[in-house]
């Protein structure tokens, strides 16, 4: 989107230090910022305004930075604080779109399943409306919604927005910037339970983003999950249910599962039937992809139109992705994030791939409300589905801590007869694993 530096000025009640300019959409990282958007200098471990010659180098044509701290190569606009001007330029945005959006903001979280479920979305959206825009990788949170709408195209036609939380009002934050008329829940579990006082919690902050909705709103909610379906309570939007039991909205019946985990599944709405592939690897991806589905049908696509859509789907990096390791082992690597009900998602996935031999290199998941009994419950599931354990750098899971190094080499025999899952908490960086092993 189009934005002048004497708009922002405006918008953020800020001093327009340098000449009026134009800029494309925003970014807050020097090192991803592309040639023509504006740089917002925000805190946190780095401090944005030490790389504001960066920022002008590549390309920027004005910065966002607190008061006293413009530079002579760039135009800047001086605001009291620059993480409350990205929020209000957010908001600023979002009104400019509302013509073209025509109530078609989709909001989307769940502690799992939110950043696959926002692929699928974009997929399905994509086949009709095809200004459809979603945030890049996993932007969710105060920065990530506001970015995602500001960088939104001129002409947006449809808009998805990922809402994560880590306490109570964080995500009714989001929705005063999104405005959000769709709403979707993938799952609620034990995700950032301890900062909200357990599961009962989570389903309380998750609920936020259902209340927001206005009483022309839809909230899409899996009922397979009781915990889910808790967050409709005294909503005053209109509930479409996805699920694989008879009564859903949108149900789903899986059909087949391939040799890499990807399933063919029967979707059904209102009296109508269609079959399509989902290729994200995972039975659990089967709901996602229901979920996809109704936010299509809400917005007016056909059911055949929208699972054939879903083949389409751009998958994020290091979530449920195959890859090949230098003798042919096959990894899976989800190793974004984890929680309980992910990780065992991605147990159950390996479990059900032919292999010869099956492993599971798994970090700490944090912020889980009971830790010690979390990760032996892991562990029980692992032996249960006959699953070794190697524990990246943790004993939590009862197996001795190993390193990178060491679970590399435990690994080196393997091939293509064997499949490894990777996965762990963002702290873990069980990545480290995946990219030692293919090089």
């Amino acid at each position: 989107m189009l934005i002048t530096a004497s708009e922002v000025a405006s918008v953020a009640h800020g001093t327009l230090v340098g000449l009026d300019c134009e800029a494309s959409g925003i970014a807050f990282d020097s090192r991803t910022l592309r040639r023509g958007q504006a740089f917002v200098a925000l805190g946190g471990d780095a401090d944005g305004h030490d790389y504001l010659s960066s920022a002008a180098a590549a390309g920027a044509p004005f910065a966002i930075v607190r008061r006293g701290k413009s530079i002579d190569a760039l135009t800047c606009i001086e605001v009291d604080d620059c993480d409350a001007a990205l929020t209000a330029l957010g908001g600023h945005c979002r009104a400019r779109l509302a013509a073209t959006l025509d109530r078609r903001v989709i909001g989307i979280t769940g502690s799992v399943g939110k950043t696959s479920t926002k692929d699928l979305v974009l997929a399905v959206l994509r086949s009709k409306f095809m200004n459809a825009h979603g945030p890049e990788k996993s932007l969710n949170n105060d920065i990530g919604v506001p970015v995602t709408i500001i960088n939104s195209p001129e002409a947006c036609d449809a808009l998805v927005l990922e809402m994560g939380m880590r306490g109570f009002g964080e995500i009714a934050r989001l929705c005063e910037v999104g405005h959000p008329q769709i709403g979707v829940i993938t799952e609620v579990g034990d995700a950032h339970g301890e900062r909200v006082g357990g599961v009962a919690g989570v389903i309380r902050a998750k609920a936020e983003l259902l209340q927001a909705l206005p009483e022309s709103g839809i909230a899409i909610v899996n009922s397979d999950s009781v915990n889910a379906m808790k967050t409709v309570h005294n909503i005053s939007a209109h509930v479409v249910t996805f699920g694989s039991s008879e009564t859903a909205s949108v149900r789903f019946e899986i059909v087949l599962v391939d040799e890499r985990g990807c399933c063919t599944v029967r979707f059904t709405a209102e009296n109508q039937s269609a079959v399509g592939v989902v290729p994200l690897p995972g039975t659990h991806m089967a709901s996602n992809a229901a979920a996809a589905v109704a936010v299509g049908i809400s917005c007016g696509i056909g059911i055949g139109r929208c699972v054939e859509a879903l083949a389409n789907v751009q998958s994020a990096p290091q979530r449920m992705q195959w890859m090949t390791g230098p003798r042919g082992l096959r990894i899976l690597d989800d190793s974004y994030n984890a929680n309980p009900v992910s990780v065992a998602a991605a147990l159950r996935t390996i479990a059900e791939t032919p292999a010869a031999r099956r492993c599971a290199v798994l970090g700490v998941m944090a912020e889980v409300t009971d830790s010690a009994a979390a990760h032996q419950e892991i562990a029980a599931l692992c032996r249960q589905l006959g699953i070794e354990l190697l524990s990246l750098e943790t004993d939590l899971y009862g197996t001795s801590a190993m390193t990178v190094t060491q679970i590399v080499a435990a690994l080196s025999e393997l091939d293509s007869n064997n499949v490894v899952v990777v996965k762990g908490s963002r702290m873990a960086a069980t990545e480290r694993v995946v990219h030692a092993l293919i090089g």
